[in-house]
């Protein structure tokens, strides 16, 4: 597939509450912040823009902005990044929407995601599927016009998306699941304890 039409959107606010309340995108895993990890493993997809505060380092040539309100959560965070993606290239096809705090992110697993996708022309996304089954919402890709149109049906019902839950939006979207074929570490793994940090961190060694 052509990565051309493929854009980017990382959510990387949050309180991080587990955390001690850190902006956890930020934080390091072998060496490297998991954001800079989400990012390496996107390098090749143009546009991406990550939503999150002016605190966290990006390289050039990635977009940031905010959610309204900030804090809002990830929902009001994914229709601002979408929206910035669009006003920066309107002809997007597809877009990776992905939480900040994926440190064993890799390129074969998007690529995976974004062929089972194309391959299925009845469903709007696709993303993985943990081991007990459970969608890893914010590591999926998705058909932009789709996924927008999800957001505005979701603002109109709510009146605001500020405090809407993911599921919710997903609720409106078919979504094929995927399960992890590939060799090594979860892709979908994130960090939300000081426990899921140390698992990173031994598995970075290993996955340098």
């Amino acid at each position: 597939m052509d990565v051309r039409d493929r854009g980017v959107v990382v959510l990387a606010g949050g309180r991080g509450s587990r955390l001690g309340g850190v902006v956890k995108p930020g934080l390091p895993v072998g060496g490297r912040t998991m954001l800079s990890r989400v990012l390496d493993a996107t390098a090749a997809l143009s546009p991406r823009v990550v939503v999150g505060p002016a605190a966290l380092t990006m390289p050039a040539g990635v977009l940031r902005t905010v959610e309204s309100p900030p804090g809002g959560g990830p929902v009001a965070g994914a229709a601002a990044g979408l929206s910035a993606l669009v006003r920066a290239a309107p002809g997007t096809r597809l877009v990776a929407l992905l939480a900040g705090d994926l440190p064993m992110l890799t390129p074969a697993a998007l690529d995976t995601l974004a062929a089972a996708l194309d391959a299925t022309a009845d469903v709007d996304g696709a993303c993985f599927v943990d081991g007990d089954g459970r969608r890893q919402l914010l590591c999926g890709v998705w058909r932009m016009p789709v996924l927008l149109a999800a957001l505005d049906g979701l603002a109109a019902e709510r009146g605001e998306l500020a405090g809407a839950s993911m599921r919710a939006l997903f609720a409106r979207l078919r979504v094929r699941e995927e399960t992890w074929a590939g060799s090594g570490v979860p892709p979908w793994f994130d960090c939300d304890t000081e426990e899921d940090l140390r698992q990173a961190e031994t598995w970075a060694a290993d996955n340098p």
